[in-house]
């Protein structure tokens, strides 16, 4: 994969150790990228749900919801459970019990099994963000290349959005959504089998139970609460406006194919806003990043609203760049917050309070769809959106005390 901005995956796998830095990395990154392509290939299909089904917004909310809701929800269990079981252990299982949720999923004929089908697979999906990158954390931590490698991890993320919805959109052309969802299925299953053989076992065990060391063991508090006050409003709104971004595309006219399209551009933006805004925050610092990419969020949720087809298509790249870019800083500033010993910790409850706005937020703004619009909805996110301008100043604050 080639360089940007001086960050890339490695090459190739050295013929080293089994332990290798780089092997983990490869591995994290792998189950990065199926994981968050299955969870956002929930936004391919909701409009296509909404039509087999005959629900209303709140109900696709919901849908949307239950998957990052049992994902949130499990994931201070999955950080917990990783300690008796090993982390190598639990992230294959939690990965073929996703491919097995998109199988059921395949073959529901009613919400009733469409509904605990996805509420599965966001268990499955619980294990991945806690586990790989403190995997990830921990395997770069005697290097000194944490934060380089967490941005790849990140990146690699954003790799799976774009190709996996991107994929299955153009598949929804010329095969039934069942098959299509199927064949996802079949895809995590694969992931899972790849995992069981890259993850390093000297590194799949039980996770390694370090006490703080002073200084920088110290971590601060208030800063990391306003951390995560600010992770789950920016996920609260990038989640509500993905939820409800297919609806807007097919009032514009768009069909299918155009939405996975559209949600590919979108991520493709997401994936190098992470690199760019990453090298952004080393350069300005993490508030007036956030305040750049939160204010410029805002605006071009409102400017999509507005424009016709075309114009929506055209910004949306520099959407995702915004919208998805806040994330890295944000990330990079969690094991500097937590302190030494806690990041593990730490990372599952940043992953639990972002994950649980992001799927609450379908819900709450689906009912406002139903009563007011999905126009009023997507106002709203973007008016919300600028709570996270004096929440970054706190953060920012616990920076600089420590």
């Amino acid at each position: 994969m080639s360089e940007a901005k001086g960050l890339s995956l490695p090459e190739s796998l050295p013929a080293s150790k089994e332990g290798s830095p780089r092997r983990a990395l490869w591995a994290a990154c792998g189950a990065h990228a199926v994981h968050d392509g299955l969870t956002d290939l929930i936004y391919v299909m909701l409009p296509i749900w909404q039509a087999q089904f005959v629900i209303s917004y709140a109900m696709v909310g919901l849908l949307r919801g239950s998957y990052s809701g049992m994902m949130a929800g499990f994931q201070l269990l999955a950080s917990r459970l990783a300690r008796r079981w090993g982390r190598k252990r639990l992230l294959v299982a939690g990965t073929a019990l996703a491919g097995v949720a998109y199988l059921l999923a395949g073959q529901a004929g009613s919400l009733a099994i469409l509904l605990p089908a996805l509420m599965l697979g966001g268990l499955g999906a619980s294990t991945q963000h806690p586990l790989a990158s403190s995997l990830v954390a921990d395997s770069h931590e005697a290097g000194g290349g944490v934060k380089q490698a967490l941005a790849q991890y990140n990146f690699a993320g954003d790799i799976g959005k774009m190709l996996i919805p991107a994929v299955v959109g153009l598949l929804l052309t010329v095969a039934s959504w069942r098959l299509s969802v199927t064949l996802a299925g079949l895809l995590g299953l694969a992931a899972a089998g790849a995992l069981w053989r890259w993850v390093p076992a000297s590194l799949g065990g039980a996770v390694d139970k370090k006490a703080p060391d002073g200084g920088a063991g110290q971590g601060s508090a208030g800063g990391l609460r306003a951390l995560l006050a600010t992770g789950a409003i920016d996920s609260a709104v990038r989640m509500g406006f993905l939820t409800f971004l297919p609806f807007v595309l097919r009032s514009k006219g768009a069909g299918s194919a155009g939405i996975g399209l559209a949600l590919s551009l979108l991520f493709v933006g997401g994936a190098f806003g992470k690199l760019f805004c990453g090298y952004l925050g080393a350069r300005i610092g993490m508030m007036k990043t956030v305040w750049l990419t939160e204010s410029l969020t805002s605006l071009l949720i409102m400017a999509a609203l507005a424009l016709p087809l075309a114009g929506v298509m055209a910004l949306l790249p520099l959407l995702g760049l915004a919208l998805n870019g806040t994330s890295s800083v944000l990330y990079g500033t969690v094991a500097e917050l937590a302190g030494a010993g806690r990041r593990e910790h730490a990372f599952a409850l940043f992953y639990t309070g972002t994950i649980g706005g992001g799927a609450l937020s379908p819900v709450l703004f689906g009912r406002l769809g139903d009563a007011a619009g999905v126009t009023a909805a997507l106002l709203a996110l973007a008016a919300i959106l600028l709570l996270t301008l004096p929440l970054s100043w706190r953060v920012q604050r616990g920076l600089d005390a420590r």
